[in-house]
């Protein structure tokens, strides 16, 4: 199985359930090693606890599937190709158990019958019920966490979008000021503009003027030399 995964925003449940399926995988893959070895009542029970350590492998796989969508783009490829490689083990190891569940000669060992007695049968059917019990105790702790990882992500949802509220106005504000100021702005354009027309046109009567004191100084000058 692939190592665990590094530590990356978005991926610590993923790599949560993942080192516990490591966990459950070794169990199973130990449980599976040793049913070959046994036969009767023995072999009943240990098929029973290979079928809980792997309905429990599998409810950690949905939980991972569930997390996967929260991972980070960056890291998406290598988490997809890691739960594909895990996907594949808990499959081979199912089906290693079936055909171990399957051997029945195996399984009832020198009492096997094409018959088999009521009281195996009754065995078997507790066996079930004892797993069936143990894998709703399991689903129900799996929705316990799903429902609380739900009411974490509704909490920050909430967080967020009061954020966005608040950057929201920040901005219509600052909308506001702008055009505030883009008015000021072009007011004092206006007035610059009038200053020069009027600094513009008042040189023109000063030349004038100039002009003309010239003019009459030179009137009088040759005046009096005629």
């Amino acid at each position: 199985m692939a190592d665990i995964l590094d530590s990356e925003a978005g991926s610590e449940r993923f790599a949560s359930y993942e080192a516990e399926l490591k966990l459950v995988q070794a169990d199973l893959t130990q449980k599976l090693d040793q049913i070959p070895e046994l036969s009767g009542e023995p072999r009943k029970a240990a098929i029973s606890q290979a079928e809980r350590a792997l309905e429990e492998a599998r409810e950690l796989i949905d939980q991972m599937r569930i997390e996967k969508p929260n991972i980070p783009g960056p890291a998406k490829n290598k988490i997809n190709q890691r739960f594909r490689n895990v996907q594949h083990d808990i499959d081979e190891l199912g089906r290693k158990l079936t055909a171990q569940s399957t051997d029945r000669r195996a399984l009832f060992g020198k009492r096997y019958r094409d018959d088999p007695a009521t009281a195996d049968d009754q065995q078997e059917q507790r066996q079930q019920l004892l797993s069936g019990t143990g894998r709703l105790e399991r689903s129900s702790g799996r929705l316990r966490e799903s429902q609380r990882i739900a009411l974490e992500t509704e909490d920050i949802g909430r967080s967020t979008l009061g954020d966005l509220a608040t950057q929201r106005e920040q901005i219509v504000n600052t909308q506001q000021n702008l055009h505030a100021s883009e008015g000021y702005t072009d007011r004092s354009i206006k007035t610059l503009r009038g200053m020069a027309r009027r600094m513009a046109t008042n040189r023109i009567i000063t030349i004038a003027i100039i002009t003309v004191l010239v003019l009459l100084i030179v009137a009088v000058i040759v005046s009096k030399f005629r």
